[in-house]
């Protein structure tokens, strides 16, 4: 064999083993932009876009169009073999119309994500969202240690059981692309997602198919053997009933797959595995400031309001350790400080930090795995090297949701502290009820800004601080 058909042959096994693109549907991300801001109101706009995670995706055999290789019942027999042979045979393809598949609309700065979405193929519930830079094709990465985060949101017609979130993971920038040569799809695609629960739901992991030990639950919800491991900064977890801001560390800052115990799947191991999946959260009803946040609150969840996060280093700078998450809100003339809550040994406490993590943890009796698995180092560390936005709507066939705005963990005494986190029945939140009776719940996420803190509007309070550079 000469040279020239030797590289042939190796261009076509490179092509056929990989999970690729289909050419049925063409992928068209939403145009979304940000704005990137210094002092006051000087801010310009950076433009990106915004797609779909790869789970929502078709996928069928790259040579037979109507052979699904994935449908509602979990993998067909299309994608039998191997992982990586299930790559090799079956792609996914372009999201086509967000807004009548998958109930995602946006405008110039704002995506409205509603939560159920009938179509032409049946019922799509939920979705996941990730900002594309300008290129289209990479992941927009942000360095969040000594800036402040801000966004509008509409949180008015979210109902008990429905998540509308908010939030930063340590995903790679091209979704993979790069370090897995499986993986041919890249971030244009959706695909690379991992966060510190190590989700076991993911179709696609590091390019191949997480077919292996498959199981298919109730709904819509399976689980494979592989896991996808990372960090994660849940800046904004919340419906109209409770709301959490929460830090989850993992023993790597990197995108890890998981197997068996490193999942930390299951009651008795879940502090064995890589990530922190309790965090470290603020969440201000659980700990005991039950009128801040609500209808009619001091917080309005009737009305559209500004959710400000500042990731405050020890030295002030870029480069400092992260120590403190602080959170303000802004509604209509209004600045809201968080509302502080009583932490034995601490007084009052209304910021997330090392310490308030650990008194926190000793009330409730938790273990501190935030503080095992590096604590608000850790997380400053996965912030240093980039993170990706994430924007999303669902619902939790796991946990019903209680864990944010119900009763949990179930069995424990409403009591006890920390065990209420809102005013929704223990029997709310099962998905196919919800579906039923909220579908048309929905999320709106606007104006979304990035700034050095020191540059905050006089309205606002800010610690003092040397200057930054900025950057995105």
């Amino acid at each position: 064999m000469d040279l020239f058909s030797l590289l042939l042959l190796l261009q076509f096994l490179s092509a056929s083993q990989a999970q690729t693109p289909g050419k049925v549907q063409q992928e068209t991300p939403l145009p979304f932009s940000i704005k990137e801001c210094g002092k006051g109101s000087d801010c310009k706009a950076i433009s990106g876009s915004l797609t779909i995670d790869a789970n929502w995706r078709w996928t069928h055999d790259a040579n037979e169009q109507g052979t699904k290789c994935f449908d509602d019942k979990g993998w067909t027999s299309a994608c039998s073999g191997t992982g990586d042979e299930c790559a090799a045979k079956c792609v996914i393809e372009g999201a086509g119309d967000y807004p009548s598949t998958y109930g995602v609309s946006a405008t110039k700065d704002s995506v409205t994500l509603k939560f159920v979405t009938k179509n032409n193929n049946g019922v799509n519930a939920g979705s996941r969202m990730y900002l594309l830079d300008s290129s289209g094709e990479k992941y927009q990465m942000f360095k969040l240690k000594n800036k402040q985060f801000e966004f509008d949101v509409d949180v008015s017609q979210l109902h008990c059981g429905v998540n509308g979130a908010l939030y930063f993971t340590a995903m790679e920038q091209d979704g993979g692309q790069s370090t897995h040569s499986g993986n041919k799809a890249g971030a244009k695609y959706g695909t690379g997602y991992c966060d510190a629960q190590c989700p076991q739901d993911i179709k696609w992991i590091e390019g191949k198919a997480n077919n292996k030990g498959w199981k298919q639950g109730e709904g819509d919800v399976g689980k494979g053997s592989m896991g996808s491991c990372c960090p994660e900064m849940d800046v904004w977890e919340a419906n109209s009933i409770a709301q959490a801001f929460t830090t989850h560390t993992c023993q790597s800052v990197k995108p890890t797959a998981c197997t068996g115990d490193q999942c930390g799947g299951t009651a008795a191991n879940r502090y064995n595995g890589l990530c922190d999946k309790d965090g470290c959260d603020f969440a201000s009803y659980r700990w005991g400031a039950t009128e801040f946040y609500g209808q009619g609150k001091k917080v309005d969840t009737s009305k559209p309001f500004t959710v400000i996060t500042q990731f405050v280093t020890s030295d002030k700078t870029d480069n400092g350790e992260l120590t403190e998450i602080h959170r303000i809100y802004k509604q209509g003339n209004n600045v809201i400080k968080n509302e502080p809550v009583k932490v034995d040994g601490l007084g009052k406490a209304d910021l997330l930090s090392d310490k308030f993590c650990a008194a926190n943890k000793k009330m409730t009796g938790d273990q501190n795995d935030f503080e095992k698995k590096g604590g608000m180092k850790r997380m400053g560390e996965a912030m240093s090297q980039g993170m990706v936005l994430v924007m999303s709507i669902w619902d939790d066939g796991e946990a019903k949701m209680q864990w944010l705005d119900g009763t949990y963990p179930p069995g424990k005494p409403a009591d006890k502290y920390g065990v209420k986190r809102g005013t929704c029945d223990a029997n709310t939140g099962v998905p196919e009820t919800t579906r039923e009776l909220f579908g048309n719940d929905q999320v709106i996420f606007s104006n979304i800004k990035i700034r050095p803190i020191e540059t905050t509007s006089e309205e606002t309070p800010a610690p003092k601080q040397k200057r930054s550079t900025f950057h995105i």
